[in-house]
């Protein structure tokens, strides 16, 4: 017993880096933050304490409520539909193309939707800006040699369209992520499970509904808190392909925050809002580890 205490002091010594990195980079930052949304300050100079005028303030604007009404759109763009669509294609990709042409084609699909993943935010952000631009944009460009140029638009630059181009776009970016992960769940699952549902007479669509989602549910889970979060936190492809415009209409709490912390020098108001997004994350991770949690117990 005091030789196994000994071993797990020894390998505490390891996490120590780990340990005071986050405290750096995470929790000094957040704590910082936290006492300049109680300020008012404009990055110069020192800070006035303002009590709670920045978030009586906040709760008023109506940027403030649009840019969370852009971000919910958002979160059905990049968690539900990637999430409901992943699942689908994982089992496409695991139960008919790995069976019936091998497990290297299975993988190159799931590498190629997975691509967008690995691109740098900003090369992907120029790329759709480019096949979206009204002038030469590619996607304008097919719509009018198949004689639909009536459909053609300013994706990015007309207010009606610009959110919903923004999420294509993510649901193009988000969506390899969960096939990698399903598939990943996929490969766990016993095959005398889907063997004996074989011999049941089972149908494709029945043993998806039976087996696969219910075996993979750990997964499911992971992967919708991960890209609801990643949704409430997008910066960079808003950022590269509309910088919040037309009107303000894809406006999103972090680049709110970023306009009001670089660009309005309102680094007190700039950090209440990069709290109440936080505590909106906080929030929403606990309550999906909760509902995990809970759904374990049942099984």
């Amino acid at each position: 017993m005091a030789g196994r205490s000994s071993r797990e002091r020894g390998y505490a010594l390891y996490l120590i880096p780990g340990v005071l990195a986050s405290i750096a980079v995470i929790v000094v930052p957040l704590v910082m933050t936290v006492y300049v949304s109680f300020t008012k300050w404009t990055g110069v100079g020192d800070p006035r304490w303002v009590g709670l005028e920045n978030y009586t303030r906040l709760f008023g604007d109506t940027l403030f409520w649009q840019s969370f009404g852009n971000i919910g759109l958002l979160v059905f763009a990049m968690a539900i539909i990637p999430t409901l669509l992943g699942l689908v294609l994982a089992a496409v990709l695991f139960d008919y193309v790995g069976k019936k042409f091998g497990d290297r084609w299975a993988g190159l699909f799931r590498s190629g939707y997975y691509l967008p993943q690995v691109i740098p935010v900003a090369v992907t952000g120029i790329i759709w800006s480019w096949i979206l631009h009204p002038s030469y944009g590619a996607l304008n460009r097919i719509l009018e040699a198949v004689g639909l140029g009536g459909l053609a638009r300013n994706w990015l630059g007309d207010p009606d369209y610009a959110l919903y181009s923004v999420m294509l776009v993510m649901i193009w970016f988000q969506i390899g992520y969960p096939v990698v992960m399903f598939m990943s769940g996929l490969s766990r699952i016993d095959p005398s499970l889907y063997e004996a549902a074989d011999l049941d007479g089972a149908t494709w669509w029945q043993r998806f509904r039976k087996i696969t989602v219910h075996m993979i549910r750990p997964e499911f889970y992971v992967v919708l808190i991960t890209t609801t979060i990643a949704a409430l936190k997008i910066f960079g492809q808003v950022f590269v392909l509309t910088k919040g415009g037309p009107s303000n209409a894809t406006l999103v709490p972090s680049y709110f925050a970023y306009k009001n912390f670089f660009e309005k020098a309102q680094v007190g108001y700039g950090s209440a809002i990069s709290t109440v997004l936080t505590v909106l994350i906080v929030a929403l991770a606990f309550l999906f580890l909760r509902l995990q949690h809970r759904s374990e117990e049942l099984r």
